[in-house]
């Protein structure tokens, strides 16, 4: 029983393209709150003791600023850098602009990050339930274990009306423990229906059933013994390639097939809501919105 608290890491160097700005520090209530603000508040709910923030240094002032103050006194908090040098010199390419992805990110965490944590996406806004069953799954869970997990959501509960999303696509077994994870970069709802592209470009349909990822795992920090040697065979394939990503599925991926490791299926029943689209704010804000009107936040949640 690892009675530690343990570290929530928040996914916060991507660029926001799609969505048109910094949207990690977005606000989304009259109050000011970003979509980060609920997962904190969430998670301090739920007994995470500390907060590492991986962001990039052009906009580490702003952010620090926001949610320092709010820590305060409350949780440690530590910052990871992922910069587009932070890979081998051979590799490095000064027309990239974009991060090297999810599982570049979580490489970075390995020097502050030495109990068991959780990590998600700063844009993505996953429900209070969802942190208090990750919480309690990390808990009690050995920290010398090869024992990982994900917050499982249904696609239908994860798309968006104005464009396509990307999902890890999770194959699970009868015990609930994941199989395989599949990232579908183009996940769109067409005429009513959900399809994805397929590997030639061309649509297909996708069960709104489907087990998805969002990018909300919980890992031991055995985790970090997988993924670097993944992550310079991905730069050797794609040093031409300036806007290829090294996604943390490929890392869990890896875990599977080591054959060392398990990923227990978490589920959670909470609707997930985000903002990839400039379009999705306001349904957010509306969605938050009835959520404080319904007492499950405090008007002000500092």
């Amino acid at each position: 029983m690892s009675n530690l608290k343990p570290t929530l890491v928040v996914l916060a160097a991507g660029m926001g393209s799609r969505y048109g700005g910094l949207k990690q520090i977005d606000a989304f209530t009259p109050e000011g709150d970003t979509i980060i603000d609920f997962s904190i508040y969430d998670a301090l709910q739920a007994g995470f003791g500390k907060f590492v923030f991986i962001i990039r240094k052009s906009f580490e002032k702003e952010f620090k600023a926001i949610f320092n103050k709010k820590l305060e006194g409350k949780a440690e908090v530590d910052y990871v850098y992922q910069e587009l040098e932070n890979v081998p010199e051979a590799y490095f390419n000064p027309e990239r602009t974009k991060p090297w992805g999810t599982g570049h990110a979580l490489l970075m965490a390995k020097d502050v990050v030495k109990e068991n944590f959780a990590i998600i996406n700063a844009d993505d806004f996953y429900g209070k339930e969802a942190f208090h069953v990750m919480a309690k799954w990390l808990m009690k869970t050995d920290k010398n274990a090869y024992q990982f997990s994900t917050m499982a959501y249904l696609l239908k509960n994860t798309v968006s009306d104005h464009g396509f999303v990307s999902r890890g696509e999770c194959q699970v077994d009868e015990k609930g423990y994941l199989v395989d994870v599949t990232e579908r970069t183009h996940i769109e709802k067409i005429a009513g229906k959900l399809m994805r592209k397929n590997e030639d470009g061309a649509f297909v349909p996708i069960h709104e059933n489907t087990v998805v990822s969002m990018n909300f795992w919980g890992f031991t920090p055995k985790c970090f013994e997988f993924g670097g040697e993944l992550f310079l065979q991905f730069l050797e394939a794609n040093k031409a390639n300036i806007k290829a990503e090294f996604y943390l599925p490929s890392i869990v991926n890896e875990i599977l097939r080591s054959g060392k490791a398990t990923v227990e299926v978490l589920k959670s029943d909470a609707k997930w809501f985000g903002v990839t689209y400039k379009e999705d704010k306001s349904i957010v804000q509306s969605a938050i919105g009835q959520l404080k009107e319904r007492k499950i936040y405090p008007k002000n949640l500092w």
